[in-house]
């Protein structure tokens, strides 16, 4: 469980030490709490605390290059927003980190405002997240309530069926679908059909993400 009272954590992975050493001064000043690591074999080794916070990554290291360590990172468990630094610079490099989800992408010698900026939305961007899942949560939550025959309910009055169409595909009586019908809304929280709607494709994405 994440505590949200813990202050972001921001991780720098360079294989260049007295740039890392240098980030970590600037990061320290600017009142942020850092770690530093010199690979992405060195990160995937760490275990990274659940709290907010962001990369900032090298694109070129020995090894696992900053991009692999992105596209790695789902499998990880990791989805810490990242910001790419690099001192080569090219157009198919930082368009397939961006189509990948980085929030920014910095050529080094990178300036100190531009990276302040940068680590901000990156921050807000991890947030936004956190919040979503903590939706997702609490509506997986509410929907693991539902009994089978809600649950049947549920997906024909998504589906746009009349209490009697349900009651007679479901061979019940129109009676009990209303009951089922009002059990549904009251542990999902919704005061219509259509809200019942935008509950069960809120879920449909939540479980295909």
């Amino acid at each position: 469980m994440m505590d949200r009272r813990a202050p972001p954590l921001i991780h720098v992975i360079d294989d260049d030490e007295p740039l890392r050493t240098a980030l970590l001064r600037l990061l320290a000043a600017a009142g942020f709490e850092a770690q530093a690591h010199a690979s992405a074999g060195d990160f995937l080794l760490y275990p990274v605390p659940d709290r907010p916070g962001c990369l900032l990554l090298d694109v070129r290291m020995p090894g696992p290059s900053g991009l692999d360590l992105q596209a790695a990172l789902p499998e990880h468990g990791v989805g810490l927003p990242i910001i790419f630094m690099t001192g080569h610079a090219d157009v198919p490099t930082s368009v397939r980190a961006m189509k990948a989800g980085a929030v920014d992408f910095l050529e080094k010698p990178v300036q100190r405002q531009n990276l302040l900026d940068a680590i901000g939305r990156a921050l807000v961007h991890d947030e936004r997240l956190r919040r979503e899942r903590d939706d997702r949560d609490r509506l997986r939550e509410r929907f693991a309530l539902l009994s089978p025959r809600e649950q049947e309910v549920l997906e024909q009055v998504v589906a746009g069926k009349l209490n009697k169409q349900i009651a007679a595909a479901l061979q019940v009586s129109e009676r009990t679908i209303k009951t089922l019908r009002a059990q549904c809304m009251d542990k999902l929280g919704a005061t219509s059909a259509a809200e019942l709607g935008i509950l069960a494709e809120r879920m449909r994405r939540g479980s295909e993400g």
